[in-house]
């Protein structure tokens, strides 16, 4: 193990560590700060790290460690636990230039990465000392577990803390994520993290501290057992951070969730844990399918096979990180990632002053003429991502829909999506975001999440499911054809507000132009064309329309969709569940049933068709068919949450509690933080004479249930930003019949 040679005084005195240690307070060391410093300096000169050396590091910590939140409880508000309950000394866990001796392709690629730069990125300071500030240090846990894992299991969160921060540059660095020794999918740092090893001896015993880079190459095989769980490999590895609650200790209300890409994943067609997404997919793809594809390495890497490497830059969104620090080849791969067929963008139809729509257009033949209102309806298909878009922090990501319309003279007809001369977005362009509103009925505009208390609306498309958006303009008198009308889905890495307060006054980020689409409409006759090769065929247009319609809750009009669909596509059994899906929310039981038993017909034993009519026998009174259905799906999707929580249900129905139970805490190994199961296993266990698990259940359930006068804030808000509020509703038209000029400003792509 080396030494760090800098001493407390010398970090006190550095501007640098000052900075990165996000205003932390490396004040004075106080007599028990000086106990840990020398009990790390011990830790550090030894060999071999022992129980003790722990013990004793973990011991003086402790002394001016804040237990804010109870002496059992060291990390909350983060889920996080080391697996001895004691901390873990920074110097165990080596610096990634450190692993980059025979991992260079890693180090390189690790270096540009948001893991890298978790922590020193100064948009996160800045937010995080928010918290830190409003607060105080011990509540910024809740973000370190995830963002900086040493300073959290160290100990380095507390009030004066004396600990070298030299590890805030490697952020979420190679130890830390290679120590951790189980998760669960509670998230917000929901793993157990051990004591670093890049070795274990021949009785298979952690080797702690450095070891020379000869002896690993000698032994591969204990090196890999050191660093290597087959549960990396996992989604639910990714779900420990990728998934986030505010518990009611941080923002003094109640459990809120914030994000659960985990979740979202677990549901789609990605995952195959599921039989109700709209498509299927051929085989299974995790977290690591998609963010960390194999790539031909330009450095040398023992982890390498064939002459690749799993990426270790975990692609994403985040251009902002690579246009500040200038990582070009991130930039390039990043937007490559992006623009991958994450989207089918389709303008599917139009209605012509008020009449019925024309669609698919293409397919269709139709007449338009100058004075004509138009409305075309732009149906965007989330085809590409195993989670919702926008993903995470979706209160300051920004994306949305550029839509133009122009005439053969180039004048514009409608511009809806631009931005304005200072950066920002036109407030009324549709955007796939939320709107955290706080306890004052604010705007929670910098991301202070522990303030929200109600999400205004939450406008992002899930994976596998479509969105509608409706443009209405007019065509002058005027007007020389063709129309040319170009809908774009636009994205950059945070909203221009933030990126003013973040990085610099109007400090311009890249907008990434994600996908797009054009068609071009003449005036008068538009005659049907032979298949366009941008477009998806006929029948899957209108099943994208149906999708569309049915998550804005019109479900006449998405019944009469999906009808279309069982016309283009009788032998498509799926085409019949939608129907009857639509017609179920409908409350249409029997005609749910009649496309039910059709679907049946068509693929015998079909896990969807069997759970939708589950839920049409159990309305209509008949529980044990819908049982009988239930089990049938849960024997085919043994990890499908909505199939145990609606077999619970039904089994609790009839009173078999001991039954009922079983299913509930199978859903809670899938989500433990299920309402429902929290609420019915509350009743069940009670009534099972299981008190205790009773009250807790209860206590969930309490505190995690919504809150009935938090709608309040978001009316509130609502009626005091009516240039926003019809994106709350979740079928409304964009419509500019006066005006015929561009905002400001255009999306530039880099």
């Amino acid at each position: 193990m080396r030494i760090d040679p800098i001493s407390i005084a010398a970090a006190l005195r550095s501007h640098r560590t000052l900075h990165m240690v996000s205003g932390l307070m490396l004040a004075a060391a106080v007599a028990s700060g000086f106990m840990a410093w020398r009990a790390d300096l011990a830790f550090a000169a030894g060999d071999d790290t022992t129980a003790a050396q722990r013990t004793a590091y973990s011991q003086a910590t402790s002394e001016h460690y804040g237990y804010l939140f109870g002496n059992d409880k060291p990390f909350l508000p983060s889920n996080a636990a080391t697996d001895t309950g004691e901390f873990i000394n920074a110097k165990s866990f080596s610096a990634a230039k450190y692993c980059g001796h025979c991992h260079q392709e890693a180090h390189a690629e690790w270096r540009q990465s948001a893991h890298a730069n978790a922590f020193r990125a100064p948009w996160y300071v800045k937010n995080v000392n928010v918290l830190r500030k409003e607060k105080g240090v011990e509540f910024t846990r809740h973000c370190e577990g995830c963002h900086n894992p040493t300073a959290l299991v160290s100990g380095a969160l507390t009030k004066d803390s004396p600990v070298d921060r030299k590890f805030d540059e490697d952020g979420i660095t190679c130890s830390a994520c290679h120590s951790i020794q189980k998760v669960d999918t509670r998230g917000t740092g929901s793993y157990v993290l051990g004591q670093p090893a890049v070795m274990v001896d021949e009785n298979g015993k952690p080797i702690y501290g450095e070891v020379s880079d000869k002896e690993i190459l000698a032994h591969l095989d204990r090196h890999s057992k050191a660093v290597m769980k087959d549960f990396y490999r996992s989604s639910e590895f990714c779900s420990a951070c990728h998934k986030a609650a505010l518990p009611k200790i941080l923002d003094d209300y109640k459990w809120q969730r914030a994000f659960f890409l985990y979740d979202e994943w677990q549901l789609s067609s990605f995952a195959k844990e599921s039989p109700l997404p709209f498509y299927v997919k051929d085989q299974v793809s995790k977290c690591q399918t998609c963010h960390m594809k194999p790539e031909e390495i330009q450095l040398p890497d023992y982890g390498a096979k064939d002459g690749k490497l799993a990426s270790h830059r975990w692609l994403g969104a985040n251009t902002v990180l690579a246009k500040y620090y200038g990582y070009d080849a991130q930039m390039e791969k990043t937007l490559a990632f992006l623009r991958n067929g994450v989207f089918n963008v389709d303008i599917f139809g139009i209605e012509r002053n008020g009449a019925k729509i024309i669609a698919p257009l293409g397919s269709q033949p139709f007449e338009i003429a100058a004075g004509d209102v138009l409305t075309v309806s732009v149906v965007i298909q989330n085809k590409g991502i195993g989670h919702s878009y926008v993903p995470e922090q979706r209160d300051f990501y920004e994306s949305w829909v550029e839509f133009e319309a122009m005439d053969a003279t180039g004048r514009t007809l409608m511009h809806s999506g631009a931005l304005r001369a200072d950066g920002s977005l036109d407030p009324r362009a549709h955007s796939f975001t939320n709107r955290l509103v706080n306890k004052n009925g604010g705007l929670n505009d910098l991301h202070q999440v522990w303030d929200t208390r109600v999400v205004a609306y939450n406008n992002t498309i899930q994976s596998g499911r479509s969105q509608i958006v409706r443009y209405e303009f007019r065509v002058p008198a005027d007007a020389v054809g063709p129309i040319t009308v170009t809908a774009k889905v636009n994205y950059r890495h945070f909203n221009q507000h933030f990126i003013d307060y973040a990085v610099g006054k109007h400090d311009q980020m890249p907008v990434a132009e994600v996908a797009a689409r054009t068609r071009t409409l003449a005036l008068g006759a538009n005659t049907a064309a032979a298949p366009d090769p941008q477009d998806n065929k006929d029948w899957m247009r209108w099943n994208n329309y149906g999708i569309g319609l049915l998550d804005a809750q019109q479900y006449g009009e998405s019944a009469r969709a999906f009808a279309r669909v069982t016309e283009l596509r009788p032998d498509y059994a799926d085409a019949f569940t939608n129907f009857a899906i639509a017609n179920f929310q409908w409350e249409r039981y029997d005609a749910a049933r009649g496309s039910l038993e059709k679907a049946l017909q068509l693929s015998p034993h079909n896990a969807r068709a069997l759970y939708y009519m589950a839920l049409v026998e159990r309305t209509q009174g008949h529980l044990e068919a819908a049982i009988s259905d239930l089990r049938e799906v849960t024997a085919q999707f043994p990890r499908s949450r909505d199939a145990h929580r609606e077999l619970g249900f039904s089994l609790y129905q009839q009173h078999k509690y001991e039954k009922a139970r079983s299913e509930y805490e199978m859903l809670q190994t899938i989500d433990p933080d299920d309402l429902a199961a929290h609420y019915i296993l509350s009743i069940v266990y009670r009534r099972l004479g299981m008190k205790e698990q009773a009250a807790r259940e209860a206590s969930a359930f309490a505190d995690q249930k919504d809150d009935p006068t938090a709608s309040t804030y978001a009316l509130e808000f609502l009626r005091k930003h009516p240039e926003i509020t019809s994106e709350s509703v979740p079928w409304h038209t964009h419509s500019d019949l006066t005006a015929h000029t561009a905002v400001g400003g255009e999306a530039v792509s880099p």
